[in-house]
């Protein structure tokens, strides 16, 4: 079998990465490999950009009260859809920080208002905790009092890795018994859609390439999802009826062939499907846009399908 082809500037960031001395964030524990994860956003990540409105709200959750974060490059907006992010970080990382420069860039180049959704995190918070509160956010956003400055005609739903797990999840749920208003699309950035299946990427790529073996299984034994339960694994749901899909992979990612999975169901189901794979590129490479400069060309690719699929 032939070596599959890697770009320069992400053999570079992976020969710094497997190089750094101490240990990975799977083995100091949740709290400090959260902490590692927010520094990772300003060393590895490009700075997040200007917005007109970058503004924390909060909503009662499932378990409480739950922190959102509201970016839109207009100070006024008329009524339209509105792109709801789900942070990815295996159910266990990641929070509003973490994921402030990507959110950014979706409000300015869709020209859109983002909401992004603190969810709880495992391991204090197991499944199905994180589903229940992207649910919950989603059906609050959809129907959010005009004064706080959203008035949504649809919901676009956007979210990276775990978060695009939730995400795939959240539109299935919501197919099924609908929100004030409809999902109009979804953006499922590298998703685990089938994460109780092992595919040939991930022994292809569980060592080297960002995600390992070890931090993978931490991670869904920390968020404890059974794999036969579809808001842990989404593609068992079936894709019929879902709204416009993009799905976005990374060729080197060892969860790759969930999302072509699932990207090939949306295809046989009849739905709208985009599918758009980063030669080259790793897991989490919207985040590493200042180490590996060549994913802001994927990103904007990105951008190109996506306004498409939003003036529909």
């Amino acid at each position: 079998m032939a070596e599959p082809s890697i770009r320069p500037d992400v053999r570079a960031f992976l020969d710094f990465l497997n190089n750094l001395p101490g240990p990975r964030s799977h083995e100091v524990g949740p709290e400090e490999a959260r902490r590692m994860m927010v520094a990772g956003r300003y060393a590895l990540d490009a700075p997040a950009r200007e917005v007109a409105v970058m503004r924390d709200l909060t909503m009662e959750g499932p378990a409480g009260t739950l922190r959102l974060r509201h970016y839109d490059a207009r100070t006024e907006r008329e009524v339209g859809p509105v792109a709801i992010f789900i942070h990815g970080g295996g159910w266990v990382i990641g929070d509003l920080e973490t994921h402030d420069p990507l959110c950014t860039e979706i409000a300015a180049e869709l020209d859109v208002p983002v909401v992004a959704v603190d969810y709880r995190l495992a391991p204090e918070h197991p499944f199905p905790a994180a589903f229940e509160d992207a649910i919950a956010a989603a059906r609050w956003i959809a129907s959010v009092p005009a004064e706080l400055g959203l008035a949504p005609t649809g919901l676009l739903l956007a979210g990276d890795s775990a978060g695009g797990n939730l995400c795939a999840a959240v539109s299935a749920a919501l197919r099924d018994e609908a929100a004030a208003v409809p999902v109009v699309g979804q953006w499922l950035i590298y998703p685990a859609t089938d994460p109780g299946t092992r595919y040939p990427s991930y022994r292809q790529f569980c060592e080297g390439h960002v995600l390992s073996k070890a931090s993978m299984d931490w991670f869904e034994e920390c968020y404890a999802g059974p794999k036969d339960d579809w808001r842990y694994s989404p593609l068992l749901k079936g894709t019929a009826g879902l709204p416009p899909t993009f799905v976005l992979t990374a060729s080197l990612d060892p969860i790759r062939d969930q999302g072509r999975a699932y990207a090939a169901a949306c295809a046989q189901a009849g739905v709208e499907t985009i599918y758009l794979e980063a030669d080259g590129n790793v897991h989490g490479f919207l985040n590493l846009r200042k180490s590996v400069p060549s994913s802001e060309g994927d990103l904007r690719r990105c951008f190109t399908y996506l306004k498409a699929m939003i003036s529909r």
